[in-house]
């Protein structure tokens, strides 16, 4: 089983760091190179770069009252999320549909109604 794991590319779990603005300041996020690569095919999905992605993430959770201390875990739960789900099948595998385009209040209540069954 976990040779499915080690045998993989360890450039998968290599860190990088990135530097951004975010409303002017510079920020730096440092995470495995899977991470960049998925955050990289979110963002393209919707016609953005990975700096725009993270941006605006930045700026809805912050509209939405979150208290983003540690940002970069915020990032990895995202695309963890975003893994999930396109296995439950609520996000499509193909690139080609923009996320955008989804119905996220009505995935947000099939994942509600999930938890309580």
């Amino acid at each position: 089983m976990c040779r499915l794991f080690i045998k993989g590319d360890p450039g998968l779990w290599k860190s990088c760091t990135h530097s951004l603005r975010i409303d002017g300041m510079v920020t730096s996020v440092r995470m495995e190179n899977y991470f960049w690569k998925l955050l990289e095919e979110i963002a393209q999905r919707d016609g953005m770069q990975t700096p725009q992605l993270i941006t605006r993430l930045y700026h809805e959770s912050i509209d939405a009252g979150h208290d983003l201390g540690n940002f970069t875990s915020f990032l990895r739960v995202c695309v963890l999320r975003y893994l999930a789900l396109q296995i439950q099948g609520d996000i499509p595998v193909n690139t080609d549909i923009p996320i955008g385009s989804l119905d996220a209040e009505q995935i947000l209540l099939q994942e509600q109604q999930s938890r309580r069954h």
